[in-house]
């Protein structure tokens, strides 16, 4: 464990600075918020917050977190200790099983920056340099008067002599980004948080999300079929750019021109299987009456 021991008092102002590797945006995968969720739930109650390891991979304008580790830490009045030992041998672990993955930064619980957040985030600048370490602050909601929610930050050094202590937290902006066969589970936490029931949320059932999913493409359909005959009727004023983004999208389904092939080649290719079943079955009948026949004569 190493013991952190502020000497000043951190500047915690959230305000703009100039900053060249300062990341355009973040994006956070589900896998990671329910790292830092399952860490929280498991804390000791003399534990206020909870800090862990942000790994991912860094683009040319962001940084993308794909996962995150917990790390043992203890807080005080007077000082903050935290297992860098322990830090450095999940990540080797962690290397061996995804070697793309790097660290780009840690997170914490809560919203509250202060000096131990410029202390931490000092330690985290030197693993993740020369780019700059991305904090990350997860209000739970299970806190009462608490809402829930994602932020992240990057830290730039002020003062003439700067200090660990003395930095500046910028705001980044922050997205997650879901895959589509994660959205139904993250779906079912959302509707239990809004749930005012103390029942358990279940899983909703394929039949169910398939429905929903059919629905909703209908009615996006229904949509785009408004807009295009109000143009046609003449009471819209058409957007080339909208035009031009359907023409793209039913020439990619449906097939213009020479290009055929999505909903196109498939209904050819499931007309085609239906034929040919269809053949068969009607062979099979004649072969069928062709031996009863032979048979009955015989």
């Amino acid at each position: 464990m190493v013991l952190f021991r502020p000497s000043f008092t951190c500047i915690t102002t959230l305000a703009v600075v100039p900053y060249s590797r300062i990341p355009q945006s973040v994006t956070i995968h589900p896998v990671a918020l329910f790292t830092i969720l399952d860490h929280y739930l498991r804390r000791t109650d003399q534990q206020d917050r909870v800090i862990g390891t942000l790994l991912g991979r860094r683009t040319d304008n962001g940084v993308e977190i794909r996962s995150a580790f917990a790390v043992l830490h203890s807080e005080t009045d007077e000082q903050v200790a935290v297992d860098m030992e322990y830090h450095r041998t999940m990540y080797e672990l962690h290397h061996k099983v995804n070697a793309k993955e790097v660290i780009v930064g840690w997170y914490s619980t809560g919203s509250n920056l202060n000096t131990y957040s410029a202390l931490i985030q000092n330690f985290y600048s030197l693993e993740t340099a020369p780019h700059p370490a991305v904090h990350i602050t997860l209000n739970t909601g299970l806190v009462e008067g608490e809402e829930a929610g994602v932020k992240a930050y990057v830290s730039s050094p002020v003062g003439v002599t700067p200090k660990a202590e003395n930095c500046v937290f910028v705001p980044v902006p922050v997205e997650l980004r879901l895959h589509d066969a994660e959205r139904s589970g993250f779906d079912l936490l959302v509707d239990a948080s809004k749930s005012s029931s103390s029942t358990t949320a279940q899983p909703v059932p394929d039949l169910e999300v398939l429905e929903t999913a059919i629905q909703n493409v209908s009615s996006m359909l229904d949509r785009v079929l408004a807009y295009v005959q109000s143009v046609l009727r003449g009471e819209t004023k058409g957007d080339p750019a909208i035009g031009r983004y359907l023409m793209d999208t039913l020439g990619t389904s449906v097939g213009v021109g020479e290009e055929v092939g999505g909903f196109s080649g498939s209904l050819q290719d499931t007309l085609m299987v239906s034929y040919l079943a269809s053949l068969v079955r009607s062979q099979a009948e004649v072969s069928a009456r062709l031996a009863l026949t032979t048979g009955s004569s015989s």
